[in-house]
């Protein structure tokens, strides 16, 4: 009788440092969070044999009780670190995000994991060899059954990220050493894993492009060109997915710890051929209703009590009306949120122009009364700001880019293009500009929607150079902003965003809600 078995992958990505059950812009109890998740594993493992657990990257950045352990309490464990290890997960992945507080950061939670990070394509520079850790690990069940799981992220991350966090590393291709490495380990592995923190390019059911072939996400490729790969692990678009591509298993398990993905392999043993697969599913699971891990959470109590009485420290007033009531409507108009972080950005860099976003739809504005947390809620990421010198014309283009943002419905209404709502939510990739006045029509053709643009009561030249003052990450080109690219640096502030707007409220004390309608959207 031929003998059987089944495996159970549970894998998490893209949880962005929410450790807790927790929303920090309102304190707000959220059902999400790694301690829930640790619940669920605990079951899981209870309830099967053959479990193997794993992250695939985004882990440690992205909610205020990171950024404060970052910058208080660096000395002691990394919490992220520290659930994992608790839950003795088997393997980890390198996120973009990883690389966010820099690489002593980075590498100061892989010297305190229990668990080796797998990243093939990340390489040291001068040697060609795994800049960080092993490329694969292939582990060997009590049964016999082999696992290999090979590791890699997404190369696009040098548009993205401060050329100092990554000095040294170069990002080879992913498609590229995935494909090679299942090459040279198919035959060693009953079970082949691939783990890539990137996403899916096309749709996985009809294989239509769904976004622009940059090779930022590569999995559709991946799973279909690559022979050999049993399951593809992915990440970093925040989507929940599963489905068939070829005879790849691909996933995707959300966010924030909201959901996780849970792989089921059936496998059975021929006395000739060894362990094969029989049969392969996936789900992804909500920790909706899960109980947090009492131990884990009492683990976390100092720290969140630190970041607690930080994020409830009072910094500035604000006289006016600074709240957002519809993010849509911010867009739409001059908002005086935006305005305000407008200033903050000319403030300190000097640039006479602008360019910021609003970068989420759960940001609030300010209160009447601004406290840290409300500084951390609306603006999560630890962006510095570069003043670029560029062309009328490269302003031109960033500006339709922009305008690309919106689009009509069937009664006219200017609604958002659904390009920047899937398969991902990239409203942090429409800019607003200050220093020039323009006009958006979206009834015009992409290209050519802005009008009217004008610097300091004049039209703007197309071939004189202005200084523009705008974060990092668009600095470099982030989402697709070629024309930012490789143009001449006139200044880079290296403070990040939070810090600068920390400074700029306790200097002035109380902020002015104001509004300089410099640009308007229209039919």
């Amino acid at each position: 009788m031929n003998q059987k078995a089944t495996l159970k992958i549970v894998y998490t990505s893209d949880i962005h440092g929410h450790a807790l059950p927790i929303l920090y812009g309102t304190n707000e109890p959220a059902e999400l969070g790694l301690i829930k998740y640790a619940s669920a594993v605990r079951q899981i493992r209870e309830e099967n044999e053959f479990v193997i657990v794993m992250d695939n990257g985004d882990l440690i950045q992205g909610t205020p009780l990171m950024t404060h352990y970052v910058k208080e309490h660096v000395h002691q464990p990394n919490p992220m670190i520290s659930i994992m290890n608790q839950m003795n997960i088997d393997a980890g992945i390198i996120g973009n995000h990883e690389f966010n507080f820099g690489l002593s950061i980075l590498q100061d939670a892989m010297k305190q994991s229990n668990y080796p990070w797998l990243s093939a394509n990340i390489l040291d520079k001068e040697t060609g060899k795994p800049f960080f850790g092993p490329p694969y690990i292939i582990k060997t069940l009590s049964n016999g059954i082999k696992v290999g799981i090979i590791g890699v992220t997404t190369h696009y991350i040098p548009n993205w990220e401060k050329p100092e966090h990554i000095e040294g590393i170069y990002f080879a291709d992913a498609y590229r050493t995935l494909k090679d490495w299942v090459q040279e380990l198919r035959e060693d592995c009953d079970v082949l894993l691939a783990a890539y923190h990137g996403g899916f390019e096309r749709d996985v059911t009809t294989g239509e492009v769904t976004e622009n072939l940059t090779g930022e996400n590569q999995g559709y490729e991946m799973a279909s060109t690559i022979d050999g790969i049993d399951v593809l692990l992915t990440g970093h678009q925040h989507r929940i997915l599963t489905g068939m591509v070829n005879d790849c298993l691909v996933i995707q398990p959300g966010n924030n710890a909201q959901t996780f993905g849970e792989i089921t392999i059936e496998m059975v043993k021929d006395d000739e051929l060894g362990w094969r697969i029989e049969n392969k599913s996936a789900d992804v699971h909500s920790v909706e209703g899960v109980e947090a891990d009492s131990v884990l959470l009492k683990d976390m109590e100092l720290l969140e009590s630190s970041t607690q009485a930080w994020l409830d420290k009072p910094m500035g007033l604000v006289e006016g009306d600074m709240l957002i009531r519809n993010p849509h409507e911010a867009r739409l108009q001059k908002h005086p949120f935006i305005e305000f972080i407008q200033r903050v950005q000319m403030d300190v860099s000097g640039a006479p122009i602008s360019v910021t976003s609003l970068l989420n739809n759960e940001a609030k504005g300010f209160p009447a009364t601004i406290r840290m947390r409300d500084i951390v809620s609306n603006y999560p990421y630890p962006n510095t700001l570069v003043v670029l010198s560029l062309t009328g014309q490269d302003i031109k283009l960033a500006l339709e880019k922009s305008a690309a943002y919106f689009s009509l419905d069937g009664e006219k209404n200017i609604v958002v293009n659904p390009e920047f709502i899937n398969p991902k939510p990239q409203h942090y990739n429409y800019d607003m500009w200050e220093g020039i006045d323009y006009t958006i029509r979206v009834s015009n053709p992409f290209g050519k929607r802005v009008e009217d643009i004008t610097f300091q009561g004049e039209p703007l030249d197309m071939d004189k150079s202005y200084h523009v003052v705008m974060n990092n990450y668009r600095a470099s080109g982030g989402g697709d902003f070629d024309m930012f690219k490789d143009k001449p640096i006139v200044k880079d502030i290296r403070q990040d965003m939070v810090e600068l707007i920390c400074e700029y409220i306790q200097k002035h004390e109380t902020i002015k809600a104001t509004i300089h309608p410099n640009f308007k959207v229209v039919v």
